[in-house]
């Protein structure tokens, strides 16, 4: 051997002994890593652990970047919240077992892993050749991801590396979210962030802080159906997974050889897939999210659809016309050009290669076939669209649409069908002779109909008017002029103007005797109607409770439909806690004695009157609110009675509210005195947080109202949820036990929520109380409709807006 090669071979074992001594796979409980010293190295030498300082930024981090790109892409960054600043630090195992990040100086702890699990044995920190951290038992192989008692895996940054799960662990509610750095110097988490929405169907979603900004759509057993065609492609695969325990997307790489990432970046264009080039020695742009402006959420508003090759990039679907008349503004979308007629007469328009709807509002079946899917839309009023579950093969499952469509656009990527409710007059002019005969034909004979039962009802007409008087009559109700009531009003002036709900207008009287009274007017285009009235009229007068509001009298005259109640001189509950201004007047004294009236009111209905009634729309724009602040139960037009033994019926006319109607009612019809219980749990929970359910939505955790409660009482967190205006007022124990029964009143199964009678015990006890089980509609959320209504504020008061879904049994 000559010198040369000799030396060769001592310059090569040098360097082996130099690695092995800087960079080794794993750290025990005796070790630590050292600012300045060695690294942590994954078996593979593909990742490198250590610490690093982003761009022009002196402060220090611990992260892990890859080893053998020359350019350092940092793929996570363990304190990126808490750096190490004019100090260096120290990477080690603590007397618990737990990873943490120490400054050097003072010994102050900047950053510690979250166990989840308790160790049996020392420990190991261990950097897998997938870049994820992990901590483990000595013992344990640590080939599984269920042996780890932490993983960085489970906590991402700004990167998304290959096996690494974006979404959601169910048993524990542990989130897996990307979040964007907020500067190339700064890698604590800025205001983009990329996730799995938790809903019925579940979609990919990226946020710009608590505004919705780009929208995968809902994965349909292939893609996400406004992704990318990922079908084709050699280089990885993505994979969704939705059961029980988890829900979640990732990514496998089929060419092991090759480096993929997908980063939330603070661009415009804000996730990109790279792909490492050995070639050229950089980072290539692989795809990127949103790809064009049709990319970005509800672009064209409801029922507009984005075509990128189209200028302008907005138009109506078939069937569909501008909202706006004026300046084309697409952020109010389109309106349908022939009325919906809500019944078995409507039908359905295919619509190819769509980025299907926000599904927000939606409802899955993953057991129906699509014809099973249309007659269920069919059957509810709500329901404007629906589409299979799952495109593969010959297609499997349902998800339906319910209120308007938001964010659809066309997408040649996309093999999906989206079915979309129209009139029968808009299915004559698509669908041809065939359909304008059956039109034809059918409106003929209704026509006959309507000519062969007129004169029968003209006939009856006097008589039935009659029976109707009489029986108002015979409650002894006082029924009041027209002329009086016009006169009270000053001719229904929109001074005198209170608000409207879904019966029609509400106005402020006052008799000629100086008596105030509110008058609710039946709007001619309400969707309620004389049933109602008379219903409200027939319940109300026989019920007499201090938490109830009085009904005076009513008036039917010349086709007037008008109720007289009491006059409630500060509104409804409503107008108060979601106003910040006037939300200061109620503390906690006040609110509390606002819920024993609410509860109490609600007792009465259930169980102490002459007959059990169920309310059916609680919420709170119907709880009145006297000089003195008692509140009063209001607006009995979908109030039902049971007789007996009864206590639960269906309906084929699901009427309520969204947010605070109970699962098991929305979605089969299925009330009874449970259904309350449900509403009294949401308006509890308003009342405690000073948030609306229905428009609640919390930036950091992507939850409703229901949900950021449950995921606050399972970590012991629950003073997070009080309103703050309550200051010295508040009772922490009394509030807390009030949110305690909120959750017992929302669990998902209408037999284990509690009666009002045991709310009312609750309430006025200190038992200690059962622990509540999941909430129903736990991810239930107020879709936003377009980016400009994010910044709008949300008025609220006794308009809110009343839904009817009619539903076949």
């Amino acid at each position: 051997m000559d010198i040369l090669s000799f030396l060769l071979i001592s310059l090569k074992l040098l360097f082996f002994f130099y690695d092995f001594a800087f960079a080794i796979d794993s750290i025990s409980s005796s070790e630590s890593i050292s600012d300045g010293g060695r690294t942590l190295v994954s078996g593979d030498g593909r990742f490198e652990l250590g610490f690093f300082s982003p761009g022009s930024s002196k402060n220090r981090y611990v992260g892990i970047w890859y080893k053998k790109v020359p350019d350092k892409t940092v793929v996570w960054v363990a304190n990126r919240i808490k750096p190490i600043n004019n100090s260096s630090g120290v990477l080690m195992i603590n007397s618990t077992g737990s990873p943490v990040v120490v400054m050097r100086q003072n010994k102050t702890v900047v950053w510690s892993a979250n166990l989840t699990k308790e160790a049996k044995s020392s420990v190991v920190l261990q950097l897998l050749n997938s870049g994820n951290l992990v901590l483990r038992d000595e013992q344990s192989s640590g080939d599984g991801l269920g042996s780890y008692l932490w993983q960085s895996f489970d906590y991402p940054c700004d990167t998304l590396l290959p096996e690494m799960k974006l979404g959601w662990d169910l048993k524990t509610g542990l989130e897996r979210r990307l979040s964007s750095w907020t500067s190339p110097d700064d890698p604590s988490p800025g205001d983009f962030t990329w996730g799995v929405e938790l809903q019925g169907n579940p979609e990919s979603v990226m946020w710009n802080g608590s505004n919705k900004f780009y929208r995968g759509g809902p994965w349909n057993g292939i893609a996400f159906s406004g992704g990318p065609d990922l079908r084709h492609n050699s280089i990885f695969e993505v994979n969704f997974v939705n059961n029980e325990d988890e829900l979640y997307s990732t990514f496998k790489m089929i060419d092991k050889s090759m480096f993929s990432i997908v980063v939330m970046n603070k661009t415009r264009n804000l996730r990109e897939r790279f792909t490492w080039s050995d070639t050229t020695q950089n980072w290539n742009v692989y795809s990127h999210e949103p790809r064009d402006y049709c990319g970005y959420y509800g672009r064209c508003g409801a029922y507009g659809n984005c075509i990128t090759t189209q200028s302008p990039i907005c138009r109506c679907l078939d069937g569909f016309k501008p909202k706006s008349t004026g300046y084309r503004d697409w952020s109010e979308g389109c309106v349908r050009n022939n009325a919906l007629n809500y019944s078995k007469l409507d039908g359905f328009i295919k619509f190819n290669l769509m980025k299907l709807p926000d599904a927000t509002n939606s409802w899955v079946n993953k057991s129906m076939n699509l014809e099973q899917c249309r007659v269920k839309c069919l059957e509810n009023s709500s329901c404007m669209a629906y589409s299979n579950l799952d495109i593969r093969g010959r297609g499997n499952g349902c998800a339906m649409w319910f209120g308007d469509l938001i964010d659809i656009k066309q997408n040649s990527n996309s093999v999906q069908d989206l079915y979309i409710r129209m009139s029968a007059s808009e299915l004559g002019t698509k669908e041809g002779p065939k359909m304008k005969i059956v039109v034809i034909v059918t409106a003929t004979a209704a026509v006959a109909g309507v000519l062969i039962v007129g004169y029968y009802i003209y006939k009856k007409k006097s008589e039935g008017k009659g029976k109707t008087d009489q029986k108002i009559e015979d409650l002894e109700l006082p029924l009041f002029e027209l002329d009086t009531i016009a006169n009270a009003t000053n001719n229904f002036s929109i001074n005198n103007k209170l608000g409207e709900g879904g019966f029609g207008p509400v106005f402020k009287g006052t008799l000629v005797d100086g008596q105030e009274i509110a008058v609710k007017r039946l709007s001619k285009i309400s969707t309620q109607g004389i049933n109602e009235l008379k219903n409200e009229v027939i319940l109300i007068a026989k019920l007499q409770h201090r938490n109830l509001v009085k009904l005076l009298g009513c008036c039917i005259q010349r086709e007037e439909k008008i109720l007289i109640y009491e006059f409630m001189p500060n509104k409804s509950l409503d107008h108060f806690i979601f106003d910040q201004t006037r939300s200061k007047l109620l503390d906690w004294t006040k609110r509390f004695h606002i819920i024993w009236g609410i509860a109490r009111g609600l007792l009465y209905l259930h169980q102490d009157s002459r007959l059990l009634i169920i309310h059916r729309d609680l919420k709170t724009s119907n709880v009145l609110l006297d000089h003195e602040m008692n509140p009063k139960i209001s607006d009995f037009g979908l109030a039902r009675i049971f007789n007996g033994d009864q206590n639960e019926g269906k309906t084929n006319r699901v009427v309520g509210t969204y947010g605070y109607m109970a699962p098991e009612y929305a979605i089969d019809g299925t009330f009874s005195i449970k259904s309350d219980v449900f509403s009294f749990g949401i308006l509890l929970l308003e009342l405690v947080s000073g948030k609306k359910n229905r428009g609640f939505y919390h930036p950091d955790c992507n939850l409703s109202l229901i949900g950021y409660a449950w995921k606050l009482w399972k970590e012991g967190k629950l003073l997070e949820l009080i309103d703050p205006i309550f200051g010295e007022s508040c009772n922490e124990s009394e509030v807390i036990r009030c949110i305690h029964i909120s959750l017992l009143c929302l669990e998902h199964q209408p037999d284990t929520r509690p009666s009002m009678s045991s709310v009312v015990l609750m309430l006025g006890g200190d038992n200690v109380l059962p622990e509540p089980k999941q909430p129903g509609f736990l991810m239930d959320r107020k879709p936003q409709l377009e980016p400009d209504s994010l910044n709008k504020p949300d008025f609220s008061s006794s308009n809110e807006v009343t839904i009817s879904l009619l539903e076949a049994r």
